[in-house]
């Protein structure tokens, strides 16, 4: 809402949100899910309160109660991550814990997909036990990767052995690559860039084939599903993140011709058929494509990428608008819709569509204009860019990191201390101006300030709850068996 310039809706959720939430409620709830939405959605708007003119606590960015929320959201999911291994169960009971009979089968992704909010964390609260589980947990899947550099779609949590063995880039693992790079690049850690460029130099070699990216066999690196996912569409984006634009947009235009076919990503595409996928032919308004192309617009500033913005707008508008909303396309043959409106619309899709079109939104700041905000630590700097979405699109803004050098159980002595650092200088705004080099151009951006385009994804099975590609927010009843693709027993 911020993002959009709401900022008297932004004020009202927020007043809701402070009134309380009770966790402590008899539910199972995905791990996965659960992070991305609640506690990622809590520290965005944590972080962008002030920026929306909302009434801060004397103390912020350290502390706040959006802040307490989503740390008390988070400590419902630590009980997950006991396990031998250190990666988390998919499911876990807010009020008691890990259930015992739960499966302990968890897709990769939900394994994969919490640095950015778990770090984030414990760098405002001062508590190192959310980024710790979170490095585990990925130093887990990296250790377990196959010999060929691969990793595989669900293993099993408790004896670290790989359930299903198809390794791709969509359904099931896209937001771990996602979150390495992400978390690399908001932590500036060399340990979790490393890991991802040797993870990309074993997809180049063994999953890449033209510009596609298939599925294989994680220890042959032999082809199991020729098809294209629509929630493998964040990986321009992702590319473009680490400097590798050219083959960004090539990857793009491939799937570009796609939605160009159907208006609207199916969510399988037959690569050698150039067709859909018989039960996988709808489009639910997912956002990974446009959230590519709003990335590598901040980088190329091609036009053909505002072109795809402009195809989304006339098809989303054409063929899902309905009285109440927008409906998930239930076939793009023939564009039958379903009575369904998922989450991840407006969360996403509807967000990246908003700032591929607006260049001077705050998220896109070049670091030429900023806010020094005063905390019990020293100044601090603020909003200077280089935002980081987590997979549900939330903005994590990576200057608030370096504001609560603290620990725990520091605390101020006297309450007027801290009331005292807040009125002396509640904040000061500042403009940059920097001159042109000659021959400097819009367009010519480095790896590093690609960065602040984004930071990942949806990829997302983490999108949609229901889903039948969600597998961090269900049973294992699923296996990858047959041609690498998700089927229940049911289908």
């Amino acid at each position: 809402l911020q993002i959009l310039g709401n900022v008297s809706e932004f004020q009202r959720v927020v007043n809701v949100l402070q009134e309380g939430v009770d966790f402590d409620i008899d539910v199972n709830a995905s791990v996965f899910e659960t992070n991305i939405r609640v506690v990622g959605g809590l520290l965005s708007a944590h972080l962008l309160s002030k920026k929306a003119g909302v009434e801060v606590e004397a103390g912020w960015p350290c502390s706040g109660p959006l802040l307490r929320m989503a740390e008390e959201a988070a400590r419902k999911l630590l009980p997950a991550f006991q396990t031998p291994t250190g990666m988390p169960y998919g499911t876990v009971n807010l009020l008691h814990g890990v259930n015992p009979g739960e499966t302990p089968v968890t897709c990769t992704a939900g394994i994969g997909t919490f640095i950015v909010e778990f770090a984030t964390l414990s760098h405002l609260t001062g508590d190192p036990v959310f980024e710790d589980v979170a490095r585990k947990a990925l130093k887990a899947l990296w250790k377990n990767r196959s010999d060929i550099g691969l990793v595989g779609n669900h293993i099993d949590v408790l004896t670290a052995k790989w359930v299903a063995q198809d390794a791709g880039i969509g359904a099931g693992v896209d937001s771990y690559f996602e979150y390495l790079v992400k978390g690399a690049i908001l932590l500036q850690d060399e340990e979790l860039m490393s890991m991802f460029l040797e993870y990309n130099k074993a997809i180049k070699n063994y999953t890449k084939f033209d510009d596609w990216y298939l599925w294989v066999q994680m220890y042959k690196g032999t082809v199991s599903m020729p098809v294209f996912q629509s929630l493998e569409a964040y990986w321009p984006g992702l590319q473009s993140l680490i400097g590798d634009v050219d083959n960004a947009m090539r990857t793009f235009l491939n799937y570009y011709t796609v939605w160009k076919q159907f208006g609207g990503l199916p969510e399988f595409y037959n690569i050698p058929q150039g067709y859909t996928v018989d039960k996988r032919e709808g489009y639910p308004l997912r956002p990974e494509l446009i959230e590519s192309a709003m990335y590598l617009y901040r980088a190329t500033r091609d036009p053909t990428l505002l072109e795809l913005g402009r195809d989304a707008v006339e098809s989303i508008e054409k063929i899902s608008k309905v009285d109440c909303g927008f409906a998930t396309i239930k076939d793009l043959r023939d564009h039958r819709l379903d009575n369904r409106m998922e989450s991840f619309f407006l969360a996403e899709t509807v967000k990246y569509l908003y700032l591929l079109f607006d260049p001077d939104n705050f998220i896109h700041n070049d670091g030429s204009v900023f806010d020094v905000v005063i905390t019990p630590y020293g100044e601090c700097v603020l909003s200077a860019g280089g935002y980081v979405f987590n997979t549900e699109a939330h903005p994590i803004d990576p200057a608030a990191l370096h504001c609560c050098r603290k620990r725990k159980e520091e605390q101020w002595e006297v309450e007027d201390l801290m009331r005292e650092f807040y009125s002396l200088k509640k904040t000061k705004k500042f403009t940059l101006k920097r001159a042109s080099k000659p021959g400097e151009r819009e367009s010519a951006k480095s790896p590093e300030d690609a960065s602040s385009e984004k930071g990942g994804e949806k990829r997302n099975t983490k999108k949609s709850s229901h889903s039948l590609l969600s597998c961090p927010s269900q049973s294992f009843y699923s296996k990858l068996a047959v041609l690498g693709q998700v089927f229940l027993d049911n289908t």
